[in-house]
């Protein structure tokens, strides 16, 4: 298993942009059916009082800032690191106590943050070196639901059940800033880690913060309100925003929800620009569960993504399934913001078949052509040029 490097997040050249005939060949080149421990057998003595049906889940990815490692947090309250090169196993590092979710590499291979499931509410700061805490981040009244790394430097934000965001950096045990919205928020940064937006869900709102002027009012304030759901039910069934992402260019803000639509927005002002169709949303655990009347989280939050030259969305599925959409001739709108103007409708260049389960995680490695996918089982995608002339005409050539 050896990935060819892609298109990076600065714009490098390199051996293997990303194409439509790349990305609908991707194809797992390696599949970890025990990269989750399976519940002990009900009645024995280790035997936890279940959350969810079913089998256990990985809830989180996070790649490093080169792409050489993977690291994933799972509901048997473990993190596992993975080579992106050899697609093997690490090491394996326990949270019992506290539970473990939402990793985020920082700047440095071998250490990570991650929420707590359990105990409290604190971030916490881990070295992957020699399995220590190296800080505890406390002050979350609540589950901690969105955490972000900056893309530049040390500083990192959080979004919390608590109904704040709060912005740290690593250096520092105690928030250097704190914001109190109206409902539980979702944070993503821009790449510059000059901008940063907070989703404010049950009020359909984006708020744009300058991050050096965190403390005044957001510099744009986003509605994101989809007119075509009035066509589906009267009234329309409320968005619920799980995560978010900005393009390498800052242009777009991806918004993924836990229905079945996620949805890209002009950043700069504001206008709903495309609609994503054809997978199943991640509001519920399993096909068989009924959808609730109030829209939730259920698991969604990590499954949709760009690749980092933002050209495509890749996105998971409650029916394990892996979409793609290709986002190169994404409409321009231009003046004020029309509520009403339908979003263009984009539907998958390609459907692949996933796991058995959801598809819950879905990342794409920054620096390689390689996708990463999660549920009750990992998997590595590569593309399989093994028949395209040109790839058999540049192996030729460097055989030579």
């Amino acid at each position: 298993m050896a990935p060819q490097p892609s298109t990076s997040n600065n714009g490098a050249s390199t051996p293997l942009p990303l194409s439509n005939q790349t990305m609908t060949k991707l194809k797992p080149a390696k599949i970890i059916k025990g990269a989750v421990e399976p519940s002990p057998a009900a009645g024995t003595a280790n035997a936890p009082r279940q959350q969810f049906p079913g089998p256990r889940h990985i809830t989180g990815i996070g790649f490093d800032d080169r792409g050489d490692q993977v690291i994933t947090a799972s509901e048997d309250e473990t993190f596992r690191l993975y080579s992106c090169k050899s697609g093997k196993q690490v090491k394996i590092l326990h949270s019992k106590k506290y539970g473990v979710d939402l990793p985020r590499f920082t700047h440095k291979n071998t250490a990570i943050l991650h929420a707590s499931t359990k105990e409290d509410d604190t971030v916490r700061y881990h070295s992957l070196h020699d399995n220590k805490y190296l800080q505890y981040f406390k002050g979350h009244k609540g589950r901690v639901v969105s955490l972000e790394m900056s893309p530049v430097d040390d500083g990192f934000m959080s979004g919390s059940q608590d109904r704040t965001v709060r912005l740290w950096d690593l250096r520092a045990p105690t928030c250097r800033g704190l914001l109190a919205v109206p409902s539980t928020p979702i944070v993503a940064y821009d790449s510059t880690g000059v901008v940063f937006a907070v989703a404010v869900n049950n009020y359909s709102r984006i708020l744009l913060y300058d991050q050096a002027n965190y403390d005044k009012a957001p510099f744009l304030v986003i509605t994101l309100d989809d007119p075509t759901l009035s066509l589906i039910s009267f009234p329309p069934r409320a968005i619920y925003m799980t995560s978010m992402a900005f393009s390498s260019n800052g242009k777009y803000l991806l918004v993924g929800c836990s229905g079945s639509a996620h949805y890209i927005v002009d950043a700069f002002e504001g206008h709903l620009l495309a609609k994503l169709e054809g997978h199943i949303g991640l509001e519920r655990r399993a096909l068989t569960a009924s959808i609730n009347i109030e829209p939730s989280k259920g698991s969604s939050g990590e499954e949709v993504g760009w690749t980092p030259d933002s050209k495509y969305i890749v996105s998971g599925s409650l029916d394990g399934k892996i979409f793609i959409w290709d986002c190169q001739q994404l409409p321009t709108r231009s003046g004020d913001v029309d509520l009403k103007v339908p979003p263009m409708k984009l539907l998958p260049i390609v459907v692949l078949d996933g796991h058995p389960g959801p598809s819950r995680c879905v990342r794409f490695n920054p620096r390689l052509a390689m996708m990463v996918s999660a549920g009750a089982e990992l998997a590595f995608w590569l593309p399989d040029l093994s028949n395209d002339p040109e790839e058999i005409a540049r192996d030729l050539l460097r055989k030579k």
